[in-house]
């Protein structure tokens, strides 16, 4: 799939809810086969743009496009979605209940039931299929859930928060799924707050904040904008060096090494130099770039 080709275009979409803003003038782009993390902390408007590009709820101003159209009928077959919100039958088996999704998206029988055990089995899920959801722990619900999202093969998958409730071995192999996804050519937006979880998958990003966008661009580009000198030291001396401020903006100290935080237009070498210099034992020393956790904790607590 030509990733120059857009899935999705949202521009200047606002939504209120009364005198209540929950997406106020957003605008971006979600390239074709490509991972997007839709960011920002409970209640910054992300489920809420989410509803309205699955045509659950319409905008206020602005317009969405799916597949370069309007919102049809048509483009929401070509989309699955997970929402935040899990809701399965109790009482129906897990067969019968995948089955009924996917009639939902116009899929056969014969094709929803090979799909369901490729499916079920893949997930490690195959001994349940005729069991009821009131037999199932709540991760397996989940993948449960997540198969009903993916049977009808979409072009588009849109996950709001897909590893809450998770254990970590379920998310790192929901993770796995998830790159499989994309090697197939899938598009995939995912919404998140989990930054560690979204650094690993992510190609572009938006971080919204109060109905607001905040920033957005590929990884790369958001990390660059950011601005930040910073070194990953482990050292013993040197503490004069450190307390120097026309070098050192901020220092964090972690398990066994500290974040060196340079000050503005710090030579990172000369700090190395006058440390050395001044008798320091250094083990490590490295340049490396912000994560994505730092950046959204500097620019979600600016706004507050």
């Amino acid at each position: 799939m030509n990733e120059n080709n857009t899935t999705l275009k949202v521009e200047n979409v606002s939504k209120h809810y009364g005198d209540f803003t929950a997406v106020s003038n957003l605008s971006f782009d979600v390239r074709a086969g490509r991972v997007f993390g839709f960011l920002g902390p409970n209640g910054a408007g992300k489920t809420t743009t989410i509803r309205m590009i699955v045509g659950i709820t319409i905008p206020d101003e602005g317009t969405i496009k799916l597949f370069d159209r309007g919102i049809s009928n048509e483009s929401q077959n070509r989309i699955g979605y997970l929402p935040e919100e899990r809701g399965l039958y109790k009482k129906m088996k897990i067969v019968d209940q995948l089955r009924y999704f996917a009639a939902l998206k116009n899929v056969s029988q014969s094709d929803a039931d090979k799909r369901i055990d490729f499916w079920l089995d893949r997930m490690k899920l195959a001994e349940w299929k005729t069991k009821k959801t009131t037999d199932l722990s709540k991760g397996m619900s989940q993948k449960i859930q997540f198969i009903s999202t993916v049977l009808h093969n979409p072009d588009l998958l849109i996950l709001d928060e897909p590893f809450s409730g998770l254990d970590p071995v379920n998310v790192e192999f929901l993770i796995e799924i998830v790159a499989e996804l994309k090697t197939q050519g899938k598009t995939i937006i995912f919404s998140t707050h989990l930054m560690e979880t979204a650094e690993r998958l992510c190609d572009d990003i938006i971080l919204i904040n109060k109905s607001r966008k905040v920033i957005g661009g590929t990884l790369r580009e958001v990390k660059a904008s950011f601005g930040r000198n910073l070194i990953a030291l482990r050292s013993v001396g040197g503490e004069t060096v450190l307390e120097d401020k026309s070098l050192v903006a901020k220092i964090t100290t972690h398990a066994d090494e500290r974040e060196i935080e340079l000050a503005e237009n710090a030579d990172p070498q000369f700090l190395l130099k006058k440390l050395i210099e001044n008798g320091a034992s250094i083990s490590k020393f490295e340049q490396i770039e912000p994560s994505l956790n730092d950046i959204f904790i500097e620019n979600v607590t600016k706004n507050l």
